[in-house]
């Protein structure tokens, strides 16, 4: 079986779930070592709640029946993600992982970065590690701006540097970044011999893109560029919904090629905006670890569903009732996108055209290093936290996403020496997606990629949330009592 559903999702067990702690290694906690603290703090935290835990043989509850012992162990990983990567995780996890700058995080799920406003993918020329990149569309709001950079703009040279797969990560960290323009000239990627230098700032990042209704032989048809399912926006897109709501569309094309995920609350609730008739209705099931997993069937079922809504905190949803959807998606398209294209398929017809999209199964919590694994009362010393996966996750019918993600229904990649407008017919994603609405897929073209160059990274890669899913209500494990009773012992 495959499941979907992945990210960044803070859940909340608190002490009514009933939970008994896991049995803990015996002894006070480390104190004094920083580093063997946070390391304590991570191998406590994956003994928990990690779905994978008993495929680790490690974090099995007997393994260490002492601190001591477990002290020991931890001693013989050089870092804190050494331990996390080679120690305690399984090698099939693509997902869990653990960072030593929460604040950076925790922006991150608000749509916060540090960026110039150029979005963009890097490709890697075939039989090289050169690399070069095209602009997928300029942030509003950013420094970029006013520049003079666009999408569709090409460029393999970064601070005067040729791009390679060894230094684009130390190029992209720089406060300044200057882009020198190349055009395609013959599947050549040539120098225009222009250039623009644009600095970074800290911005945030309004997930909706493009919304506008377009007028289709006549019917009004709704579409949304959405690029990222951040909780903080979900007013401004039900105040979307109640646009295109007010023009009565016909139809929905919700654009997701770039949207690598978000929050889990918000992808029930967009799917609810495009639905309504399914309120309460099975939206998504979870499968945690086996310790969870059984506790919750046995007495708290309905915690292992996601379901259908029809409000943002009390205010009514704009829902369109629609029994189709058209959805844009690519190899960018991840977690939150596929759980929801996945959650509603067992319900309306969802015509995905693109690409193959990621495949991604499971979802995350953030952990830190408390007494109970929450934000408060967090180890001042330092700001690790980790993100591990800890459910898989299907829909009403139990199918998932697969692993090598949703085959599109209508095949159509984007082609980089003729990317068009976002939001216009020049756009060839869209002018397919609305042949598809049209009912002409018939006469669709299909755009493969050339074989001289490779999809390689995206401008958000090295964001700590690139495609993760989540949620923000504060995790309370209940197995940290234990921990807590353990510094005062």
């Amino acid at each position: 079986m495959y499941f979907l559903l992945t990210g960044a999702f803070l859940v909340s067990c608190s002490e009514d779930d009933g939970i008994e702690p896991n049995p803990k290694p015996e002894g006070p906690e480390p104190t004094g070592n920083l580093e063997l603290e946070i390391k304590d703090f991570v191998w406590k935290g994956m003994n928990e709640i990690y779905v994978y835990k008993d495929q680790v043989v490690v974090l099995g509850d007997d393994y260490f029946a002492t601190q001591a012992e477990l002290n020991e162990y931890l001693e013989e990983w050089d870092t804190p993600e050494d331990l996390f990567y080679d120690g305690v995780t399984i090698e099939e996890d693509r997902f869990s992982f653990i960072t030593d700058d929460y604040i950076a995080l925790e922006n991150s799920f608000s749509g916060i970065s540090e960026t110039t406003g150029v979005d963009f993918r890097l490709y890697r020329f075939s039989n090289s590690d050169n690399l070069f990149g095209v602009v997928r569309y300029i942030i509003p709001g950013s420094p970029a701006e006013n520049e003079d950079i666009e999408r569709g703009d090409l460029f393999r040279r970064l601070n005067g540097q040729e791009i390679t797969i060894s230094n684009y990560r130390e190029i992209l960290a720089s406060s300044s970044i200057t882009f020198e323009i190349a055009e395609l000239i013959d599947n050549t990627v040539t120098p225009t011999g222009e250039s623009v230098t644009i600095g970074t700032q800290t911005i945030t990042e309004n997930p909706i893109l493009v919304s506008k209704v377009l007028d289709v032989n006549g019917s009004p048809v709704g579409y949304l560029m959405y690029n990222s399912f951040v909780a903080d926006f979900d007013e401004e897109l039900n105040a979307a919904f109640a646009e295109f709501k007010a023009s009565n569309v016909t139809d929905l094309i919700i654009d997701l090629r770039y949207n690598g995920g978000g929050s889990v609350r918000t992808a029930t609730r967009l799917a609810s905006m495009i639905t309504g008739q399914f309120t309460n209705e099975l939206f998504a099931k979870q499968q945690w670890n086996t310790k969870y997993q059984n506790y919750f069937l046995e007495n708290n079922p309905d915690r292992l569903f996601n379901r259908f809504t029809d409000n943002i905190d009390d205010q009514p949803l704009n829902s369109l009732n629609l029994t189709k959807v058209y959805a844009i998606v690519s190899s960018s398209s991840a977690s939150a996108s596929e759980l929801v294209i996945n959650g509603l398929a067992p319900y309306i017809d969802v015509v995905k055209i693109g690409d193959m999209t990621v495949g991604k199964s499971q979802a995350s919590v953030t952990l830190y290093d408390s007494p109970n694994f929450g934000r408060e009362n967090a180890n001042p010393e330092h700001k690790y936290a980790i993100q591990p996966l800890v459910y898989e996750s299907v829909n009403a019918n139990d199918v998932g996403v697969p692993f090598n993600g949703l085959t599109p229904d209508i095949e159509i990649t984007e082609d980089i020496g003729n990317l068009g407008v976002l939001g216009e017919l020049s756009d060839p994603l869209l002018a397919t997606a609305i042949e598809a609405v049209k009912g002409n897929r018939s006469v669709i073209g299909i755009e493969k990629q050339p074989d001289w160059y490779n999809e390689y990274k995206e401008s958000g890669a090295l964001s700590p949330t690139y495609q993760r899913m989540y949620t923000d209500e504060i995790p309370e494990i209940p197995g940290q009592k234990r921990r807590l009773q353990l510094e005062k012992e």
